[in-house]
């Protein structure tokens, strides 16, 4: 039975236009697992428009941060991990294309949220990829499982308005989406 749902998931995704359809519009496939839980394409359990879930967690510097402090600002999440091919891609782009385009902005956050690694492991890829902008650690995984189904992959970008909702949700690096994420925070800067 779990190996049909599978595979109804997949024609599903394919019949969406899986994750390299590109549109103007984000596509929402909404699926129900067997726990009822509502699950939207590429295994977000958020969806554009939604109140983006408030968490708090530490910089790899021990500071504190806050979601919700943050209304007024333009939010980017990054959802990563050293372990991940794909973070390791798209992040020099984050920092060239968004982040050193924008970081003395001060209607503008971008943070890294690394999944599941100590300090020393997010500080060592980081400096190796030579990406300078903030890291959080959510050592255990939950601020990311209240994003996306925790056992689900990464990299992913979830950007937030200054109303503190979700304007878009990315998965993988795919450069026609990647555009359009950087184009959106460019627009809603300019607001």
């Amino acid at each position: 039975m779990k190996r049909i749902s599978y595979i109804l998931l997949a024609l599903l995704a394919v019949a969406c236009g899986g994750a390299n359809k590109q549109t103007s519009e984000p596509q929402e496939a909404v699926v129900e697992n067997k726990d009822s839980v509502v699950v939207y394409e590429h295994d977000y359990l958020v969806k554009v428009g939604d109140l983006a879930p408030d968490f708090t967690l530490n910089y790899t510097d021990g500071n504190e941060f806050t979601l919700s402090q943050l209304r007024g600002k333009v939010v980017m999440l990054q959802f990563t991990a050293s372990w991940c091919g794909i973070c390791r891609n798209e992040m020099p782009h984050i920092e060239s294309d968004i982040w050193q385009r924008h970081k003395d902005n001060t209607d503008f956050v971008l943070v890294g949220v690394d999944r599941e690694e100590s300090k020393e492991v997010v500080e060592a890829y980081t400096k190796k990829l030579g990406t300078t902008y903030p890291m959080l650690l959510d050592d255990k995984g939950d601020v990311f499982a209240s994003y996306a189904v925790r056992k689900s992959g990464i990299t992913r970008n979830v950007l937030i308005d200054r109303d503190g909702r979700i304007v878009m949700l990315t998965r993988r690096y795919v450069e026609p989406e990647f555009k359009q994420l950087v184009a959106t925070i460019d627009s809603l800067l300019a607001k």
